[in-house]
């Protein structure tokens, strides 16, 4: 019997699945692999209407619960949660939360990731990129800890308590593509935006992150699957998922994010080597 692949992305909030690299996970999963989601924290100090609050207790009950909406539409095999807490945003008071994912110690969360990395016995292992995206401090905690986690997976003296060890294939961090954010830039400046106040907290630096330069060793077309990670989007309605497939902004993500791209951390890219189509090969 041969053994289906097996991939397991690792983030830190519900809707980091969908908004980021929904459509690879939802290529591979109708592909036929089995394709499981880390989540650190269940996004506890996200921005939440009262209006998506009812029929739930806490912002984390409705933020889960949009995960497992999209978890469904892309496919996925398996969720899992660390049970961290959101620490919100650079230099937030949520920062310093004791159960803040940002304020653990990195061995801590990687024994955690760990775990789940020798249990599901993953072909690949997918992550942030080393800045976390948008520089958010959870998504360069989880970022660091899988990356421990990956580093000494084989090693049966690193946490041995989180089972037997085992080496996953392949390691890559998911990044954004520049061309989409150098482009948003300029709108956001034609419009008499500031690219460097982007978001609904005006708290992201679009025209930073536009300037650092990641290397690309793989592109995933995800046109096929363009619909479902659109559909994905939409279950975080409380995060903005409906908002961001409408007018412009919609327009120019689906000519621009029609595939995603990757940076490969492990096996390390050798110069000259071209750049991939399939993560699995």
């Amino acid at each position: 019997m041969i053994k289906k692949p097996v991939i397991l992305s690792v983030l830190a909030h519900p809707d980091d699945e969908s908004f980021g690299m929904g459509g690879t996970l939802a290529l591979y999963a109708e592909r036929g692999a089995d394709v499981h989601l880390i989540c650190a924290t269940r996004g506890e100090v996200g921005e939440m209407e009262e209006k998506y609050m009812q029929g739930f207790l806490s912002i984390a009950d409705r933020r889960e619960s949009e995960l497992r909406c999209a978890a469904g539409i892309l496919g996925l095999a398996g969720v899992y949660f660390l049970d961290y807490r959101d620490s919100g945003m650079p230099g937030s008071k949520d920062n310093k939360h004791p159960r803040a994912l940002f304020a653990q110690p990195v061995s801590e969360v990687a024994e955690k990731v760990l775990f789940y990395i020798r249990d599901l016995k993953p072909d690949i292992v997918l992550t942030f990129d080393p800045i976390g995206g948008y520089r958010h401090p959870d998504h360069i905690a989880i970022h660091d800890a899988t990356v421990l986690a990956f580093e000494h997976a084989d090693d049966p003296s690193f946490a041995p308590g989180a089972g037997e060890p085992f080496k996953p294939r392949k390691l890559y961090y998911h990044t954004f593509s520049r061309a989409f954010l150098r482009i948003s830039v300029r709108l956001m400046r034609l419009f008499g935006k500031d690219p460097s106040k982007f978001g609904k907290n005006e708290d992201i630096d679009l025209e930073s992150l536009a300037a650092v330069d990641f290397p690309i060793h793989a592109r995933i077309n995800i046109r096929t699957v363009l619909k479902k990670k659109e559909a994905a989007g939409i279950c975080h309605a409380s995060q903005g998922g409906a908002a961001m497939q409408k007018g412009i902004r919609g327009a120019i993500s689906r000519l621009f994010n029609q595939q995603d791209v990757f940076m490969r951390a492990y096996p390390p890219v050798k110069g000259g080597s071209r750049v991939e189509r399939d993560l699995l090969v």
